[in-house]
């Protein structure tokens, strides 16, 4: 499946941001697809992830609250609306899909075979 993110850009700290993954190549819905984000001279970080079978969704104690995962499998898309963004979460945002995951690994980046290019995200006054 291929994975196409966009949406990113550069806002204040109170805004609002909605950033799309787009799939193509392959049926979607049975994916799980998650946001990962990287901040320069950090490692990759899980953001939320929604389960492809249940729809059930997952999120980081850094986001939860604020940002909202969801997806519409008629339009193969993903979207993670992101409320209240301060400073740090200024990242390079990427989505990433797997097949079959095990829900103790939904967080990792490596359970995720297939990776958008992401979309930067910077949130400065």
């Amino acid at each position: 499946v291929q994975l196409q993110a966009s949406g990113g850009g550069l806002v204040q700290p109170g805004d609002s941001l909605r950033l799309s993954c787009a799939a193509s190549g392959r049926t979607f819905s049975p994916y799980t697809i998650a946001w990962f984000r990287q901040a320069p001279g950090k490692e990759r970080e899980f953001v939320a992830t929604v389960r492809g079978s249940s729809g059930h969704t997952y999120y980081s104690d850094s986001v939860k609250g604020r940002f909202t995962i969801s997806r519409d499998n008629a339009k193969n898309t993903v979207y993670l609306q992101m409320n209240s963004l301060n400073t740090g979460d200024t990242a390079t945002y990427y989505c990433a899909a797997s097949r079959q995951i095990i829900s103790s690994t939904l967080f990792l980046a490596e359970s995720y075979h297939y990776w958008g290019q992401g979309t930067q995200v910077t949130v400065s006054s």
